[in-house]
């Protein structure tokens, strides 16, 4: 029983294309880490990474305008109720930085970059019911 040559040669190249592209694939999106004293652990990935990337985002931090009240103190005996309410309009403040504190313990958004060789923290990622 002779077995169709041409059809031997396919199934190879369909199951050897389809490893690549899943490797391929593989190492590309995002995927949610626990950051450790010593670096990140990805949860799909068994190795931690010591050297990662964190996102900072550059821009302008618009501060909304608000309105102070309180009591004032005078020789730690209260005066009363302050009359006065200062205000202060919304301000701008060019050439901010939003940086991630993060520690130890923090979940994380990871992606994946440069083939899956660089990994970059995105942000912090907390449960949506606390």
């Amino acid at each position: 029983m002779n077995k169709d040559p041409y059809g031997q040669l396919a199934s190879a190249l369909y199951s050897s294309v389809g490893k690549h592209t899943r490797q391929a694939i593989g190492g590309v999106g995002a995927v949610l880490g626990t950051i450790t004293g010593t670096g990140l652990k990805l949860d799909d990935f068994k190795h931690e990474f010591q050297d990662f990337m964190v996102a900072e985002l550059p821009g302008v931090l618009s501060v909304p305008s608000s309105v102070l009240t309180g009591t004032t103190m005078l020789e730690e005996r209260s005066v009363g109720e302050n009359k006065q309410e200062p205000s202060s309009n919304e301000t701008k403040i060019e050439d901010s930085r939003l940086s991630l504190t993060l520690k130890p313990g923090d979940r994380v958004l990871a992606v994946r970059v440069n083939g899956g060789n660089d990994v970059v923290v995105v942000c912090k990622v907390v449960t949506g019911n606390g």
